[in-house]
């Protein structure tokens, strides 16, 4: 039976169970800062548990793809090295919400094993809580186990949370015994030994629970189960192997890492520890870009990185050093798309990410080479032969070399490691990323806005046909707290039962307005609007008369002009998505966007900079189809209808049942929430006012549109009239005279440098009195000298004059210029391995609070304490001496 098989045939079982089964939600978590990455199948469920949700089924099945490589799931380092550690694994579970609790979970977990997997019950064990004495006799008395088989373990085994907050419970272990050849020895046993003769497959949470941040834990509503399978693991269990990783989900990726290695599997043990290492983290990298994350020095893309990087280094080990891990990524999406198909969607675009990561990859190892070389000459020339423990770890973290291939690089040198060192700065960094990721999730919603959800309060939005419109006051809140009622002067948030005003979401910003009473009187001022779940939308309002309370009914008017200045942007972003894709390809996504009333935003996933050909393409064609002036239209539809219609989705974005549908002609269809024009012509206008890269494979553009657009041309079209009346010209002359003027400047600046460059020749020529004064100390033909120079980089050619009249000597120049001093050392070729310029000028920039480099010949260097210059030049005889 395949790892696919499995998988269906679990979620098969459990749909016939009445179970609903969901999709897997995104790697990212949703309204989640306590996590980095989906780690556990109920972790989109994780409001229905709390009772702050409320979904159309009480039970429910998924196959869930999982992270675990930060925080406090961090199995990093041990992923290639055991028969069970990952990076990515897929989660199979089966959720209960307040329907069937500890018999109906145990009794379809022992019938699926049993039955549908074909699993010896003799070989089964089950662990249950110390006092959890109902799943005891479950598992005894209903399901037959003999009480030897049936371990009672305390809170580290047997009591499971998400997190360090969130809902939790006693839990019950299924554990398959793979027989003595497994055992670890005499002391091998359930609860006692971490070895695999009895592996754990399937966890049974009791959600009882939940905790909060002071460790208190409060009864949920209604007491529900959450289930969690390895699909490798039981995979493995099925197939009879050992090892997960010689399961099929994960072999045939191991054989394409064959394949590019050239190496095979199992003649070679550390060969085999970084065969595996590529298939766990190519699975994982693969997945995560596809769900919108990009290596970044920070954050999940930080941890996206590292895990790349460590796949890179496990390459090179097995010969690899050109880019291969994003052939690797073709292999994963072919045996995993049908399970997943955003792989297959998403491959160009992945495949383009990896390989460009690779490549700066490479280059890194190589400066990581050169700086490992650099601190094993000092080692030489100090006589020590032990590498800190803080050089190991900056090449570790900064280059991505993992101790090992540090030490093997330099222990054929007679070199060592600082083993302690190294462990104490990689605690210190631990410590760092923790306290970075603790709240790195995306933007918790606020505790206030769940209760008003979890009471049954709800807006109905009207604001896609009405710019107005009558509505009565649900709750106001005031500084996180729900009150009754609000005064004069206070800033509040008001919740509608009906409201016209759009709530900030999908990257469009809320509407603001006001509040009227049924006379036309102004209540209150609506500077926002926010959507912070769905079906509330809170206003942020400022109360104009005496006094708002709970029940009023207002006459709710959106800033109509405001409104259709954003509804243009947001139009355009989608006749720009779509321009984008026609002028760079199908691998154009959207990555993230904000639409304003007065500009647009758009964030999309391509390698380079956009050339100006490029860019005047694409605005061109926008505005074609503004001019076109198609219809747009929206409908409601099942994510199947809008995958019929070609509807371009967002990474990661969260969907409901049933989604809205916008179209603009036959040239956008887009799933989107937001406000929009009725025709394309009503955008008016559309330009593109800059374009930036903001990450690796991401680009952004900002433009305008309507009047934005308009009002920039004209400003624009101002300043290019009045620069040319400064030149007493016409616009259509400006560039001519504008080149001119540059030439003229060119030539002047060349004359000034040739001046400059005589009047040195003249101060250092001749053996005057005002030459150099070249000195004799310690034998070395000394010419320091504090010189005039408006420009760093003019002091090189400075140097050039000096250095010719002490070629074999060493000499320093110093100067100030704008406050700031600048040094530079030339080191004749008879002192060059005795004092390198390089090591001279990194002292002597010290002393003036700066640092600089060189070759050893040469070297320059500059500092903010320009006072302390002849300190500095002062200083060359004490470092010489």
């Amino acid at each position: 039976m395949t790892g696919s098989e499995i998988r269906r045939k679990f979620l098969d079982y459990f749909c016939r169970q009445e179970h609903t089964e969901v999709k897997s939600s995104s790697l990212v978590p949703a309204n989640d800062p306590t996590l980095l990455f989906t780690n556990a199948g109920m972790n989109q469920f994780k409001d229905t548990f709390l009772g702050l949700e409320e979904r159309d089924y009480k039970r429910a099945t998924t196959a869930q793809k999982c992270v675990r490589a930060g925080g406090k799931h961090n199995d990093l380092e041990n992923v290639g090295r055991t028969a069970r550690h990952h990076t990515f694994f897929e989660m199979l579970g089966n959720f209960s919400f307040g329907d069937y609790f500890k018999e109906g979970a145990i009794r379809y977990a022992w019938d699926f094993l049993t039955n549908d997997m074909g699993l010896d019950p003799e070989k089964l064990w089950a662990t249950v809580y110390l006092d959890d004495d109902e799943a005891y006799d479950l598992w005894h008395e209903m399901i037959g186990i003999p009480k030897k088989r049936i371990i009672r373990l305390g809170e580290k085994d047997n009591f499971w949370s998400m997190g360090d907050t969130g809902p939790c419970g006693p839990c019950s272990e299924i554990l398959y015994d793979q027989g003595p050849s497994m055992s670890c020895g005499e002391q091998c046993g359930i609860g006692s030994c971490d070895c695999d003769r009895y592996l754990e497959i399937w966890n049974l949470v009791f959600m009882q629970y939940n905790r909060d941040e002071d460790g208190k834990m409060t009864p949920l509503p209604k007491p529900s189960i959450d289930t969690g399978m390895g699909l490798e693991r039981l995979a493995a269990v099925v197939q009879g192997v050992q090892s997960n990783y010689d399961t099929d989900l994960l072999r045939k990726i191991i054989a394409a890492g064959e394949k590019i290695s050239g190496k095979t599997y199992g003649a070679d043990p550390d060969h085999d520890v970084s065969l595996r290492v590529l298939a766990d983290h190519s699975r994982a990298t693969t997945f995560l870009i596809a769900d919108g994350i990009l290596p970044a020095n920070e954050g999940r893309g930080y941890v996206l990185r590292r895990i790349m990087r460590r796949a890179a280094r496990h390459g090179k080990m097995l010969g690899l050093d050109e880019p291969f891990l994003y052939r690797l990524a073709e292999t994963v999406a072919a045996e995993m798309g049908e399970a997943y198909p955003e792989l297959k969607d998403s491959l160009p675009f992945v495949t383009r990410v990896i390989r460009s990561e690779e490549e700066r990859f490479g280059e890194t190892l190589d400066r990581g080479l050169r700086v490992l070389d650099e601190e094993l000459e000092k080692l030489k020339s100090s006589g020590k032969t032990v590498l800190s423990g803080e050089v190991t770890f900056k090449l570790y973290d900064t280059f991505g070399f993992p101790v090992d291939l540090t030490v093997d690089i330099i222990e054929k040198d007679g070199f060592s490691v600082d083993q302690e060192g190294f462990e104490a700065e990689m605690k210190k960094q631990q410590e760092k990323s923790r306290q970075a990721w603790k709240g790195s999730g995306e933007e918790a919603v606020s505790a206030v806005y769940k209760s008003l959800a979890g009471e049954g309060l709800q807006s109905e939005f009207i604001g896609y046909d009405h710019f107005a419109g009558e509505g009565k006051v649900l709750a106001l809140v005031h500084d996180g707290e729900v009150v009754s009622k609000a005064t004069a002067g206070q800033t509040v948030e008001i919740l509608f039962d009906r409201t016209p005003f759009y709530g900030e979401s999908g990257g469009q910003v809320g509407d603001s307005g006001r509040g009227e009473n049924l006379e036309g009187e102004v209540l209150f001022e609506v500077e926002t609007a926010t959507k912070p779940l769905d079906g509330i939308i809170m206003h942020r309002a400022r109360i104009k008369t005496d006094e708002l309370k709970l029940g009023d009914c207002c006459r709710l008017v959106v800033d109509r002009e405001e409104r259709r200045a954003t509804a243009r942007h947001h139009s355009a972003t989608h006749l720009l998505q779509a321009k984008l894709q026609e002028v760079l390809g199908d691998h154009v996504k959207q990555a993230g966007s904000l639409v304003t009333p007065e500009r647009l935003r758009f964030d999309f996933s391509h390698f380079s900079p956009l050339s100006e050909e490029e860019i005047d393409r694409v605005e061109t064609l926008v505005n074609r189809e503004i001019m076109e002036n198609y219809p747009v239209h929206t409908e409601l539809g099942t994510m199947e209808d809008a995958a019929a219609k070609g509807a371009m989705a967002i990474f990661g974005e969260k969907y409901g049942d049933v989604v809205r549908i916008v179209s603009m002609g036959e040239v956008s269809t887009e799933l989107c929430g937001g406000t929009h024009v009725d025709m394309t012509g009503n955008i008016g206008c559309f330009k593109i006012i800059s374009e930036t890269g903001i990450a690796a494979g991401v680009r952004r553009i900002e433009a305008l549109a309507g009047f934005a657009a308009l009002n920039y041309i004209r400003e624009r079209e101002k300043i290019m009239i009045a620069a040319a009346a400064r030149l007493k010209g016409i616009p259509e002359e400006l560039v001519e005279r504008i080149d001119r003027l540059l030439d003229q400047h060119r030539d002047q600046q060349k004359e000034i440098a040739q001046l400059k460059q005589k009047l040195v020749s003249a101060s250092v020529g001749g053996g005057s009195a005002a030459g150099p004064a070249i000195e004799e100390f310690n034998g070395i033909p000394l010419l320091i000298r504090r010189v005039e120079c408006d420009d760093p980089k003019e002091m090189r050619k400075i140097m050039d004059v000096f250095k010719a009249k002490n070629p074999d000597g060493i000499t320093l120049l110093g100067a100030v210029h704008e406050g700031k001093a600048i040094l530079i050392v030339h080191v004749g070729k008879p002192w060059q391995k005795k004092y390198p310029a390089g090591t001279l000028i990194r002292e002597l920039a010290a002393k003036v609070g700066g640092r600089g480099g060189g070759k050893p010949e040469l070297a320059q260097a500059g500092g903010p304490d320009g006072d302390r210059l002849d300190a500095a030049l002062e200083g060359l005889k004490e470092l010489l001496a």
